[in-house]
């Protein structure tokens, strides 16, 4: 992808806010000009009044001195209205590009994404993302403006002296062009290399934290920390190779605009000798042509960050680009008044570069029913829930839901039927009740405490309370109760279909027994499949399907298998 390609990818990002983004180039352009004028001015007054007072000649300075006047207050109103304008402009962008990336990334999930760390996911999500605000503020704006305002420039100096014109275009082309691609070409390799290790450094501390009592347990924490500190070493390097281009870039801005002056001076004071040009303008043309490098000084910075949002934006466009591994269907789905059975038919499935994960399963499971599915771990379990939520499609064969092929169903309407706890459920920094009302924001607070009671949670949340925070990732709450909590915030949706992924482990065996037991009993109507490697509460399920190596090796009731030399009754002995 180019860097065309992608400015123009950028630029339409911002489109649907344009009118606040002219509006902000506008009121930056009007503080511009009236800041040069304020300054011409007065050096034109200040000059013509010295001169009257030598000569002794009238002069009306209420017109001036009003002029004076006049530039300094709409140069406070409109700064003070740029800044407002322009950084609500900025937010409400940042607001729709996070949505924009948030929507379109969420149908990868989790086969596209499975390749990154969640410390890479989180810094494309917010610093990328946030960098993003830096290319209306630090590049559009400035640049715009800049280009405008040297226009103007040019013409009023030229309406004096074309020559002075000629020499003061050149300087501001050489500040505000010339020094900031040399700057720019001197440090892109640096900005690139700080973005990447910016990122990798906030993938590692953030890996660091969410895997620290794994990484103490097998000694690797040092390790970790001395990865942290040779990307944190690295990063430095780059930021500060960045910050002496950034001052060499300012030094060179001074030296021209004082080079600037002096040609200024050169050119015109030949004009006043000679009488073509009054005294006086030469003082106004002077602080004219020093005031105008204020319109150019943001632009060495413009071109460092353009490199850097650039890289930002490239980031978040190799993610968003990628197809989902499921496409949304042309004529989705959106209502099925069939029970909500579930059904898989001749089903073949490999993850990429993996063997055989599900090889001919055929199981259909009616509405209403207690389902377990028993097997060891990779057996292929948790890939069939993977294949009914759409996350993968099947090689071969046909999963149905609601007597419909899940292909037919957007992802969306499919998952609002389905409610899923999952061996690796995430837990929010936030407050026990926030944590369940995300399942269903509009529950009542007798719903809360039913559902709580329901996964066997209720005497923890009442002792704790509602509103206790929870840590990042659930980090105040045992193993046990953030199973149980993302078991009760399930519980919340109420949805034609509950699937738990292993529901009773780091329960004790008088837990598990009291907590499947009510998963059992409660809510006959919801088809409940338990996806489980223990046998608690499998004598009262109306199947059990015990699979082994992606195959269906065995089915029938607990009676049933227990009747016969069943893999079941074997495993049950162990």
């Amino acid at each position: 992808m180019t860097r065309r390609s992608d400015l123009r990818r950028l630029l339409a990002l911002h489109r649907p806010y344009l009118g606040w983004l002219l509006a902000g180039m506008l009121l930056s352009l009007l503080a511009t000009l009236a800041n040069v004028a304020l300054m011409a001015t007065s050096g034109w007054f200040i000059a013509s009044m010295a001169i009257a007072g030598v000569l002794g000649a009238q002069i009306n300075y209420f017109l001036p001195s009003a002029g004076i006047r006049g530039f300094s207050i709409l140069r406070i109103i409109s700064r003070y209205g740029e800044r407002l304008v322009t950084h609500e402009g900025t937010f409400r962008v940042i607001t729709v590009v996070r949505m924009w990336f948030y929507e379109r990334i969420e149908p990868l999930a989790p086969a596209r994404l499975q390749g990154l760390h969640s410390g890479d996911l989180l810094s494309r999500l917010r610093a990328d993302v946030d960098r993003l605000d830096r290319f209306y503020l630090s590049i559009l704006l400035p640049l715009t403006v800049a280009g405008v305002a040297v226009l103007l420039f040019t013409l009023f100096l030229a309406m004096h002296s074309p020559l002075a014109a000629l020499v003061n275009l050149g300087m501001l082309l050489l500040a505000g062009v010339g020094v900031p691609l040399l700057v720019n070409a001197l440090g892109s390799a640096a900005g690139r290399e700080r973005i990447a290790l910016e990122a990798e450094l906030r993938t590692r501390v953030i890996d660091g934290v969410q895997g620290l009592a794994e990484l103490t347990v097998y000694g690797a924490d040092d390790t970790q920390s001395e990865r942290i500190e040779a990307a944190s070493h690295a990063m430095i390097k780059r930021q500060e190779t960045l910050a002496g281009l950034g001052a060499m870039s300012q030094g060179a801005l001074v030296l021209i605009s004082g080079a600037a002056v002096m040609g200024g001076l050169l050119v015109t004071i030949p004009l006043v000798r000679s009488g073509l040009l009054p005294p006086a303008n030469l003082a106004m043309i002077a602080l004219f042509t020093l005031a105008t490098f204020e319109a150019i000084a943001p632009l060495p910075n413009a071109f460092k960050v353009l490199g850097e949002t650039l890289a930002s934006a490239r980031r978040l466009f190799a993610l968003v680009d990628a197809e989902p591994e499921v496409p949304e269907p042309g004529w989705p789905v959106t209502h099925r008044t069939q029970p909500a059975t579930i059904e898989f038919r001749d089903v073949h499935f490999a993850y990429p570069g993996r063997a055989t994960v599900l090889d001919g399963i055929d199981l259909r499971i009616e509405a209403g029913e207690r389902i377990a599915i028993l097997g060891a771990t990779g057996s292929g379990k948790s890939t069939l829930i993977n294949l009914l939520l759409r996350f993968w499609a099947a090689d071969r064969g046909t999963v149905l839901f609601a007597d419909e092929d899940v292909r037919a169903w957007s992802g969306e309407s499919l998952r609002r039927r389905l409610s899923v706890v999952s061996q690796h459920a995430h837990i929010f920094n936030a407050t026990l009740r926030e944590n369940l009302l995300i399942a269903n924001p509009n529950a009542s607070e007798a719903q809360i405490v039913l559902a709580c009671a329901q996964a066997g949670i209720a005497d923890f949340v009442q002792e704790r309370g509602l509103d206790s925070f929870v840590g990042e990732a659930g980090i105040k709450l045992s193993g046990g109760q953030r199973r149980r909590l993302a078991l009760a915030r399930a519980l919340l949706r109420d949805t034609p279909v509950l699937i738990l992924d292993e529901p009773s482990e780091g329960l004790d065996a008088r837990t598990e027994q009291r907590l499947m037991r009510g998963l059992i009993a409660d809510n006959p109507a919801q088809t409940r499949v338990f996806i489980t490697h223990r046998f608690a509460g499998l004598e009262s399920m109306h199947r059990i399907v015990v699979m082994d190596q992606g195959r269906i090796v065995e089915t029938g009731t607990h009676a049933d298998l227990m009747a016969k030399d069943s893999v079941y009754r074997r495993l049950r002995r162990l």
